[in-house]
């Protein structure tokens, strides 16, 4: 039967279930810790005890809110052995449907090998679930010394972030031997570049070049690729390559003539 949950019914009518089946079908079938406050951020405060900050989350489409940070006790390890506990945001529904939430440290199996983590309670309430872990934290514990908490959660960016994501931002870089500039247009991580220039100078068989012109910050590539920009004209007696590195910095390969037209086009990730 169909009902209007945003829309006054004069009665009492909307749900918690109703609620997190719309979270789940805007944000997702995940669970996420939201870009606000302290997101949740974890402190060692000694060699039991962790410190959990405030921040808001949303699991399997149920909102859970954090307001003021939280204690949570770390049982002691063992000398000569291992240990992964996991610091979780546990959901369960009760008696009379009654539904709560609270971070629990979830103690795994000492070992005198390769420790590994604790199972979890996986199914979802959008199914049924009526217990569900949201993994927060892995605390390794080596003998008694806790190691170095690994986050186990995705942080959710606002849409504000997805629309500047989606905004063109355009710049532009002059090209070697003329004085013509190729225009760049990043979207998101991804920048084209384009131009239909003519050459003021000649470069003959030119290999590896450095040149002075530079890639404008915001506009360089990633660590792990190059820039690259293709010149060719329509008699095919010009062909060149432009390589940029994360520095921003320049290498010209190939052959240009003085006056002659070229297009130019290129297409690379920023960092």
């Amino acid at each position: 039967m169909v009902e209007l949950v945003t829309g006054h019914a004069n009665k009492a009518h909307a749900t918690a279930e109703q609620a997190a089946g719309l979270n789940a079908g805007i944000l997702g079938l995940d669970d996420y810790v939201l870009n606000v406050h302290d997101k949740f951020e974890i402190t060692v405060a000694s060699a039991n005890k962790v410190t959990i900050g405030t921040g808001e989350l949303v699991m399997q489409g149920r909102h859970v809110s954090q307001g003021t940070p939280e204690d949570l006790i770390v049982t002691n390890g063992s000398q000569g052995q291992k240990r992964n506990d996991l610091i979780v945001c546990r959901y369960t529904k009760g008696s009379q449907s009654v539904e709560s939430a609270k971070l629990v440290v979830v103690r795994g199996t000492p070992t005198t090998g390769t420790p590994t983590d604790p199972a979890l309670n996986t199914t979802s309430p959008l199914d049924g679930g009526t217990t569900y872990d949201m993994p927060l934290y892995r605390i390794p514990l080596d003998g008694i010394t806790i190691g170095t908490p690994v986050p186990l959660f995705n942080v959710l960016r606002p849409m504000s972030d997805v629309w500047d994501s989606l905004t063109p931002v355009t710049g532009q870089v002059r090209m070697p031997y003329s004085d013509r500039y190729i225009t760049l247009v990043r979207v998101g991580r991804i920048v084209t570049a384009c131009a239909y220039i003519t050459l003021t100078s000649d470069f003959t068989q030119v290999g590896n070049v450095s040149v002075t012109e530079t890639i404008p910050e915001g506009f360089r590539p990633s660590g792990d690729s190059r820039a690259v920009m293709r010149g060719t004209d329509n008699g095919g007696a010009i062909s060149f390559y432009l390589y940029g590195t994360p520095e921003g910095r320049m290498v010209l390969n190939g052959t240009g003539y003085t006056g002659r037209f070229v297009g130019i086009s290129g297409c690379w990730i920023t960092a």
